[in-house]
C-alpha cells in the first residue's frame, strides 16, 4: 500500500523556539497512526505542516502524492482541539450545514447513527453534554467521507495527536513518540513497549522494617522506602516469589504486579524536562540505540 503521509526531514523555528527538528515519517493509507507527545512537543506544527497550513523550513511533505495545499478538500478531514461550532443550531442542522460545503456529500443521519447522536439530533450544541458536542464535532469532520483523518474513524487513514499515552497504545496501529519537537522512534505499541517498557514489576510492601540488604534476599529485589520491588516477574511467579521471602522471615501488608506501558517507554527513551535518559534503553541486548525506523535527524 502506498503512504497517505510522508515527511522527509522537516524542521520549522519561531524566533529561538526549535518546533520541529527534522522530522521524518510515514503513514501507510488504512491505518491509524498515533503522534503523542506532551504540550509544547511540536505536535501542533507538525499537524499544520501535514494540512499546509504552515511551511516548514526544511524538508518536504507529501500528502497522498502531493503537496498539502494541491490536496483535494474532500480528502482531508481534520478536527482541531479548540474547534466550536455554533451553539444555536442543534446537531443536525450543524451536519447539514457542513455537508452542504461538499458536492458529494454522506447522508446525514448515516453519520449521526455513527456517532451515537441519533435521539439527540435535533438538540442545540449549547445544551449537548460534553461527549455528546465531542460528538457532533466527530460527525462534521466525516460529512465529506475523508480519505485521512486527524482524530479517529473506521475506513480511513488517522492521525490522531494526543498527550494521553493510554489513549494512544489502545487506539492505534503505529505510534510515534515527540519530544521537543525531534521524533524520537515510531513503531508499534506492542514492539516499543516489548523493547522498551522495561519488564513487569513486582512491588512488594512489607510487613515489617523492609530488608536493608536486598542482595542476600533469595530473589533478585531492589530496596524501596517500605519494601521491595522485583522485575521481570511472571504472574505464574509470585508465589514462589513471596514463598522464598517468606522462607526468609519477611512477610508484606500489600503487594501489587504491573505491566510496562507505553508511558514507560517514553519516559524511557527521553526526558522532556532535562533531555537526558529517565531509564536504561532496550532490556534484551545492552548497548541498542534508539531505532531510527521511520524517524531520522
Amino acid at each position: 500500500m502506498m503512504a497517505a503521509v510522508t515527511a522527509e526531514g522537516i524542521s520549522k523555528q519561531y524566533e529561538d523556539t526549535v518546533a520541529l527538528d527534522e522530522v521524518s515519517l510515514s503513514i501507510t493509507e488504512g491505518t491509524v497512526f498515533g503522534l503523542v507527545g506532551p504540550n509544547g512537543a511540536g505536535k501542533t506544527t507538525l499537524v499544520r505542516a501535514v494540512t499546509g497550513t504552515t511551511e516548514p523550513d526544511t524538508g518536504s511533505v507529501s500528502v497522498f502524492g502531493t503537496t498539502p495545499p494541491d490536496v483535494d478538500d474532500e480528502q482531508i478531514g481534520l478536527l482541531p482541539q479548540s474547534f466550536t461550532p455554533p451553539k444555536r443550531q442543534s446537531a443536525r442542522e450543524l451536519l447539514d450545514y457542513y455537508a452542504g460545503l461538499y458536492e458529494d456529500a454522506r447522508p446525514v443521519d448515516e453519520i449521526l447513527g455513527e456517532v451515537g447522536l441519533v435521539e439527540a439530533a435535533d438538540t442545540r450544541y449549547a445544551n449537548l453534554s460534553g461527549v455528546q458536542q465531542r460528538r457532533a464535532c466527530v460527525g462534521i469532520t466525516l460529512v465529506n467521507d475523508p480519505d485521512l483523518l486527524f482524530l479517529d474513524a473506521s475506513g480511513t487513514t488517522v492521525f490522531l495527536t494526543t498527550h494521553y499515552m493510554a489513549e494512544a497504545e489502545t487506539l492505534v496501529d503505529r505510534v510515534g513518540l515527540l519530544a521537543d519537537g525531534r521524533l524520537v522512534t515510531t513503531g508499534t505499541p506492542t514492539d516499543l513497549v516489548d523493547d522498551y517498557g522495561g519488564g513487569t514489576r513486582l512491588q512488594i510492601e512489607t510487613a515489617g522494617q523492609p530488608p536493608t540488604d536486598p542482595e542476600a534476599l533469595p530473589v533478585a529485589a531492589a530496596a524501596t522506602e517500605t519494601g521491595v520491588v522485583v522485575h521481570d516477574v511472571d504472574p505464574t511467579e509470585i508465589g514462589s516469589v513471596l514463598g522464598a521471602l517468606s522462607d526468609c522471615g519477611i512477610e508484606y501488608d500489600a503487594l501489587s504486579w504491573t505491566e510496562p506501558t507505553l508511558e514507560d517507554v517514553y519516559l524511557s527513551l527521553t526526558d522532556a524536562e532535562t533531555g537526558s535518559k529517565a531509564r536504561p534503553g532496550p532490556r534484551a541486548t545492552a548497548g541498542n540505540s534508539v531505532p531510527g525506523s521511520e524517524a531520522s535527524r
